[in-house]
């Protein structure tokens, strides 16, 4: 983990995003708040953003999913 102030983030903000990506970044203020610089997404490339949403339980099938796109298509 890294830590830097405020003066130092801002004049290596490129650099400390790099870092983030490797590893927690902290950022603290003169006021004794710290913030943490973390990355959001990491997505490999030709990877769907899709793929990343949690899925949930549910007892539908492929099947019944189509059925419902091709119904809605229909009614159109």
């Amino acid at each position: 983990m890294k830590v830097y102030n405020y003066s130092e983030a801002r004049q290596n903000f490129a650099a400390i995003f790099n870092t983030a990506l490797k590893e927690d970044v902290i950022i603290t203020r003169k006021d004794g708040n710290k913030f943490k610089l973390v990355t959001i997404h990491e997505q490999e490339k030709g990877q769907s953003p899709l793929e990343t949403v949690k899925g949930i339980k549910t007892k539908v099938t492929m099947g019944d999913i189509l059925d419902a796109i091709r119904d809605g298509r229909e009614r159109k």
